[in-house]
């Protein structure tokens, strides 16, 4: 009999498919930005960690420098697959790839750095914040002090609000959308600013729920029907050149249960409120935004003249 948090893991996040890991390692910024900062992060005979290895890419761009890497993996399917995979590239032979629950697994001897992806947008679905949590603890129970490196060291997320046009041939349907962040979408228009809700520094015990109210000056005219969320993972910081090694996820968009009319110049209040790794429509539910203030309402300011 599975236990709660094991049924949910089953739906979010311990149990991704086979090919949606396939598609990850054809993601070319994610490839790219996780490459350069594990050669950053990852010292010569340095021991590392994976947990939530997948295909165990990410232990295999540690294996270039480190002495050894331990990949643990929950999905039994993805261990074979991993292994596979492993032996077939130099320094495959580096890694070992763990079948444990990551929520669970201790490495034998301390480690130098500890890498973990399971990141979505917003940090809903998948469990990154509380297996990191949990982790801690857990180290340092056992080693004590010093903590490993981790990589990603931080997430900063924000929120947008949006008019989002939801018409699919003359269907009208108010959906969940993944927007890729390079791209312009001509049924997009952003109302105002993004506004930071929550700054993540795994370095640092971390809450895992999140609860937010802040306000928005609405720029253009429009209806205020969708909010956007922005998640930039700080993979690594590279201090003595003053810069970060970063991936962008896929914005994500959920649509208002209630739309907004708004003009230019409206104060917008939006509130929400999820816990790290719970469920899309949870937080979809807790959605809320009203216009605060109405510019044409507002008594016109009178500027002083001047001879």
């Amino acid at each position: 009999m599975l236990n709660e948090r094991e049924i949910e893991s089953c739906y979010l996040g311990q149990f991704i498919p086979v090919h949606y890991h396939h598609n990850m390692l054809m993601d070319q910024n994610r490839m790219h930005g996780f490459k350069s900062a594990i050669d950053y992060a990852v010292k010569p005979g340095a021991k590392v960690l994976e947990l939530g290895g997948g295909t165990g890419v990410l232990s295999w761009f540690a294996a270039a420098k480190a002495s050894k890497v331990y990949c643990v993996e929950f999905n039994p399917d993805m261990v074979k697959e991993a292994r596979k995979m492993l032996a077939m590239n130099p320094n495959g032979e580096k890694v070992e790839v763990v079948h444990a629950d990551a929520f669970e697994y201790l490495p034998p001897e301390p480690v130098d750095v500890v890498i973990c992806e399971m990141i979505h947008v917003a940090m809903v679905r998948e469990k990154q914040v509380e297996v990191i949590e949990s982790f801690k603890r857990r180290y340092l129970e056992r080693f004590g002090g010093p903590l490993p490196v981790f990589l990603p060291e931080a997430v900063i997320m924000a929120v947008q609000p949006l008019q989002q046009e939801y018409d699919f041939e003359g269907f009208y349907a108010p959906i969940v959308q993944f927007q890729e962040t390079t791209v312009i979408y001509p049924g997009t228009v952003e109302m105002s600013q993004p506004a930071v809700y929550s700054i993540i520094d795994f370095n640092q015990p971390n809450e895992l729920s999140y609860s937010w109210q802040g306000k928005f000056v609405v720029e253009r005219n429009g209806e205020i029907n969708a909010m956007r969320f922005v998640t930039k993972n700080i993979l690594a910081v590279v201090a003595e050149r003053s810069t970060t090694i970063d991936w962008l996820n896929h914005y994500m968009t959920l649509p208002l249960a209630n739309p907004v009319k708004a003009r230019e110049g409206d104060v917008l209040q939006v509130s929400f409120q999820y816990r790290a790794g719970g469920s899309i429509p949870s937080l979809q539910a807790s959605l809320r935004a009203d216009i605060l203030y109405e510019a044409a309402l507002q008594p016109a300011q009178r500027l002083p003249a001047f001879a």
